[in-house]
């Protein structure tokens, strides 16, 4: 009897073991349009939104959106609270260091500069300008590799905050990916602009996966190839990025 209550006990371990992975727990931030962001209604919505549903469509796995401030959403990937991070997260090496990444599910997107409409600011000679960032970004560590020194550096905790802060008069010019920053430029009746030249650090935007989850990931990255393939993926950028791409389909 003790025997077939251990056989019992293992077989219910390996069904709950199983069966866990029937549920796709995707982190998000929930603050950074139109990748992810809260809608009007309350819920989340946006790019990666609605590609983490294909992908559990594909799979056949569930969706289970759980939200996450940006500065944490890695250790919190790591410590078990989900299995995925799917938020506007570009590929680096810096982040390779401690976990993996899906293949890109969207391309290198150029940083850009925006300030209120008509300042003035040479970036060949930037001093004493206030340059505003969210935290724990690629234009974050850009910015303070190349400008800290003769400037102030303002990091936020979310990317709304920066804009924020820009319209407010708080900051001269704020760094960001130039995918979130054209609505809001489009969207300022002529308040804000871009000014100076786009830059390129990063590579594509990914999922982010622990270093242990190597199954996930080849799952993940099959799921990807397939949404990429049918052309669901362009469909899904054209639908959030003003018609941008196509990028993948063949």
């Amino acid at each position: 009897m003790k025997k077939l209550i251990i056989a019992a006990a293992t077989l219910a371990a390996l069904s709950t073991a199983a069966s866990a992975q029937d549920v796709l727990r995707i982190g998000t931030e929930g603050a950074y349009a139109p990748w992810n962001f809260i809608n009007d209604a309350g819920e989340l919505a946006g790019f990666e939104i609605d590609l983490g549903n294909a992908i559990c469509e594909h799979t056949g796995m569930s969706c289970q959106f759980v939200q996450s401030e940006w500065d944490p959403i890695i250790p919190n990937l790591v410590a078990g609270n989900y299995d995925v991070i799917m938020a506007g997260m570009s590929i680096t090496e810096e982040r390779l260091a401690s976990i993996n990444f899906t293949q890109d599910y969207f391309p290198p997107d150029p940083s850009k500069y925006i300030v209120i409409t008509g300042t003035e600011l040479d970036f060949d000679n930037l001093s004493g300008a206030r340059i505003g960032v969210q935290s724990s970004t690629i234009q974050a560590g850009y910015v303070q590799e190349n400008f800290a020194a003769d400037n102030t550096v303002v990091e936020f905790a979310t990317f709304d905050q920066s804009i924020a802060d820009l319209a407010a008069g708080n900051v001269d010019v704020v760094l960001a990916d130039g995918s979130s920053l054209e609505p809001v430029v489009a969207n300022s009746g002529g308040a804000l602009e871009f000014i100076g030249e786009d830059v390129l650090v990063g590579g594509g935007v990914g999922g982010g996966v622990r270093k242990e989850d190597t199954a996930l990931l080849a799952t993940l990255d099959e799921a990807l190839d397939a949404l990429k393939a049918d052309g669901t993926v362009d469909a899904l950028i054209a639908k959030w990025y003003d018609g941008a791409g196509p990028f993948y389909a063949e």
